[in-house]
């Protein structure tokens, strides 16, 4: 399917190409008493306008350029969502130099390769904890020359380390900088290109070592242009706009994140809202009850749990009132789901009675009740929770991309909104599905231009005739939608030769508020088996209820009533999957998933080759028998 787009990006020389900071720029030079971000500090909310933003990011890339950062450096980000993250982000770009982001989890093995392969020559750090990482393995980066150090604390031990800034100094350097070359910053932002890299995004490293994907001032606006301002993609029809709130609070190294953020906000005008944490985020979502909210799918079954546990919890007379809601809630969505997402005169009549009693003071309760456009990505969801979330009244849509083609790739529309499939293409965008290996490939401006220092992975990314290929079997839907089997590399093919896709299976585990994490093990096996992480919160909260005693998260594992608990949740998924496909056994991982540990990647997402190695001796003793 392919649609041709005319796009109107070339810049008036005196501006050189739209970039992100230029963004900016524009919208401090026109509304600059308008809020672009807002910070919760002691407890209340600060806000941060576009002229502060500028003047920020000015003084920011004059301080790099005092470091002697050049066109082309890589400057990284070792830090939790927060407005320095943002301001240095753009000041580098403004620069014309590169952004390496980093998640906070990364340990100091993935902290070394990371700076090491980049190259990093000037690196933020927000805390000692993130300092301890780098100066651990300081010795293995020569190019590393500059360390700036947003929070104070417990930096008095390298007081007299030449290689450390604090953030005020930095930008106080910034200031001295640009007093004495004025209109420095702003003549290299004219110099920009629409082929200037401006950030690597490490890929998540699932099969070997990350790698990172370059993208280009070109590859944002076409992003900017075909993702961020189609206006078609929302229910209202509305573009994004001032008025908006955005909720930050995924990892800003993460391509979604990035998008749905920071290039949302710098294109658009959103406000962006930073979390205190992840730990915060449904707090943080009730008090600013955002207009437009992303989340990848651990989020929205992590909200979907929450909303069945409190449910559960509650008086007789509100579980009563819950249970009627839900009961409401799913006859909506199965309803919306057969119609493309659209309500049918039944389905609106019962949502006209239940939203005032129900689903109104549930979404207020959620943070979801302002939202206009909601979006699931980066990762599979099950259609059973978007099918709830539906039957709320919460227009949430599926969409699909991957950081190689700046996330464009297909997203669900308002009344062609396909549950279980990932979309249509968009305009501007071709894509077409292997008839061989059924891989999805994609082709548009928005492709990435490489992986930084790799011509052969680079090479590995593409057809011969230059098609991007995904890495995930897709099948047509009607025509019109892309449905994800699964990755290529994660088909199971049984002893018997069926092919299984385990994502699908692992999902409907996962709605289950019990389940945490699963992985189907099957390949050259006769039948399938699974690794299962409970939830220990949900799942502790459950036993201590009903008085069984436990310690410790492994002890809690090993107790029969939750073992028989899980057996439950199995069971009800293999009623709905073919003899084939079912979990004949599963064994309980005793112990918390963590990315320190190897078992998870920075984006949460499962390391299999890791996972059957760590866990081999449960693996095998589901075979014996």
């Amino acid at each position: 399917m392919t649609t041709v787009l005319e796009r109107a990006d070339a810049p008036t020389a005196d501006v050189g190409f739209m970039t992100p900071p230029a963004y900016v720029r524009r919208w401090a030079a026109n509304h600059p008493d308008l809020v672009a971000m807002r910070e919760k500090d002691f407890g209340i909310w600060q806000e941060i306008t576009w002229s502060d933003y500028w003047e920020k990011v000015l003084d920011a890339a004059h301080g790099l350029l005092a470091l002697g950062v050049y066109e082309g450096d890589r400057v990284s980000i070792h830090s939790e969502d927060r407005p320095e993250w943002v301001i240095l982000d753009m000041a580098t770009v403004a620069v014309r130099a590169i952004t390496v982001g980093l998640y906070p989890t990364n340990p100091p093995a993935e902290v070394e390769y990371l700076l090491s392969d980049s190259g990093a020559v000037v690196h933020l750090v927000e805390d000692q904890e993130q300092a301890d990482k780098v100066m651990s393995v300081i010795g293995s980066l020569p190019d590393l020359g500059k360390i700036i150090h947003i929070e104070p604390r417990g930096f008095r031990k390298w007081r007299d380390d030449d290689r450390f800034i604090a953030w005020d100094d930095f930008l106080e350097l910034g200031r001295g900088h640009r007093q004495a070359n004025p209109g420095m910053v702003e003549q290299i932002m004219a110099q920009a290109t629409g082929d200037d890299v401006i950030t690597l995004v490490y890929t998540s490293g699932t099969t070997g070592p990350p790698k990172g994907a370059m993208l280009t001032n070109a590859n944002f606006a076409f992003n900017a242009e075909v993702l961020i301002a189609n206006e078609d993609r929302t229910p209202d029809r509305k573009p994004l706009g001032p008025e908006d709130m955005i909720l930050t609070y995924l990892p800003l190294c993460h391509v979604a994140e990035r998008i749905f953020s920071t290039w949302s906000s710098v294109s658009r005008g959103p406000c962006l809202n930073f979390a205190e944490s992840i730990e915060t985020v449904q707090q943080n979502l009730r008090e600013i009850q955002p207009t437009i909210f992303f989340a990848v799918p651990r989020i929205w079954e992590r909200i979907h749990a929450s909303i069945a546990i409190k449910g559960r919890d509650a008086t007789w007379f509100k579980r009563v009132w819950f249970g009627t809601g839900m009961k409401m809630a799913r006859y909506i969505g199965d309803r919306r789901v057969a119609n493309d997402g659209d309500h049918t005169a039944a389905s609106r009549i019962v949502y006209a009675i239940g939203y005032p009693i129900v689903f109104r003071p549930l979404k207020e309760r959620i943070g979801l009740r302002r939202v206009r456009y909601a979006t699931s990505g980066a990762a599979p969801i099950a259609p059973e929770v978007l099918r709830d979330f539906l039957g709320m009244g919460i227009p949430l849509f599926e969409l699909y991309g991957m950081t190689e083609n700046s996330a464009v790739a297909t997203t669900n529309y308002p009344g062609a909104n396909k549950v279980g499939t990932v979309g249509m293409p968009y305009q501007g965008t071709e894509l077409r599905i292997d008839e061989d290996t059924g891989e999805i490939q994609t082709r548009h401006p928005g492709t990435f231009k490489g992986y930084w220092n790799k011509p052969d992975k680079t090479a590995e990314a593409f057809t011969e005739d230059g098609w991007l290929k995904t890495g995930d079997v897709g099948v047509w839907v009607d025509g019109t939608h892309v449905k994800i089997v699964d990755r290529i590399k994660d088909i199971i093919i049984t002893s018997g030769g069926k092919n299984v896709s385990p994502s699908e299976i692992e999902n409907s585990l996962k709605v289950s508020p019990y389940v945490k994490e699963a992985m189907v093990i099957g390949d050259g096996r006769k039948y399938l088996t699974a690794l299962i992480a409970i939830e220990s919160e949900v799942v502790g909260d459950w036993a201590t209820r009903r008085q069984i005693p436990y310690t410790t998260y492994r002890d809690l594992t090993t107790k029969t009533p939750v073992i028989e608990l899980i057996q439950g949740v199995v069971d009800e998924v293999n009623q709905k999957t073919s003899h084939l496909e079912n979990i004949r056994k599963f064994r309980l991982i005793p112990k918390e998933l963590d990315h320190e540990d190897g078992e998870l990647t920075a984006t949460q997402k499962l390391k299999r080759s890791s996972m059957s190695s760590m866990f081999g001796e449960l693996i095998e003793d589901m075979y014996r028998s």
